[in-house]
């Protein structure tokens, strides 16, 4: 069962991964247009080439219509997808700056205690981003600029949300049985190898 939910969680991680790369792409694109349209309406380049600023001009170089838009999908999307992964190797961020004092048998409860409480969390913020889909679907709201269905992005979301709920899961599972058994499943913070 581990490596199942392990592979899914890798597979949501590289998904993620990709999207924020294209938008990262997008993103310098979009940023290197933008410059170089104001460079050509710019008087300096009028000043020195009336020529090679209506050139520059004429290319169409500008930033990408919707650019924001589409970063706003994504990284929403990418945030859901790195959920599973974190949440599977402990990865999120921890203050224990009290706890490391405390004894094993403690910090294991305190592990498992927000571990469930985190699993409710995710699947809380699923649920609602689920609502949420509905609604968008329902009312057929789209996005300012490029017109597509906001009801996509929330979609992808949802998705990943759902694999970031089966972890959670399986996750809050697996931390109760340590507690109970004493046995070793899931790494701790620090201690898994990506």
């Amino acid at each position: 069962m581990h490596s199942l939910v392990e592979r899914l969680a890798r597979i949501m991680a590289i998904a993620g991964g990709v999207v924020l790369t294209a938008l990262v792409a997008l993103t310098c694109v979009s940023v290197l247009g933008r410059g170089l349209n104001t460079f050509g309406h710019s008087d300096t380049l009028k000043t020195l080439s009336e020529g090679a600023a209506n050139a520059l001009i004429a290319t169409g170089v500008g930033p990408v219509n919707g650019d924001f838009e589409l970063v706003e999908a994504g990284v929403a999307f990418a945030i859901f997808a790195f959920l599973p992964i974190c949440q599977l190797y402990g990865s999120h961020a921890t203050v224990d700056v009290f706890t490391n004092a405390l004894p094993p048998k403690v910090n294991r409860i305190i592990v498992t205690f927000w571990e469930v409480v985190l699993t409710a969390v995710i699947l809380l913020i699923t649920w609602r981003l689920f609502v949420g889909l509905q609604s968008k679907m329902a009312y057929g709201e789209t996005t300012f600029l490029l017109q597509f269905p906001v009801w996509w992005a929330y979609g992808f979301s949802f998705l990943a949300a759902v694999v970031a709920s089966l972890v959670a899961v399986y996750c809050a599972i697996a931390r109760i049985i340590e507690l109970m058994t004493g046995r070793h499943i899931l790494p701790y913070a620090g201690e898994a190898i990506h």
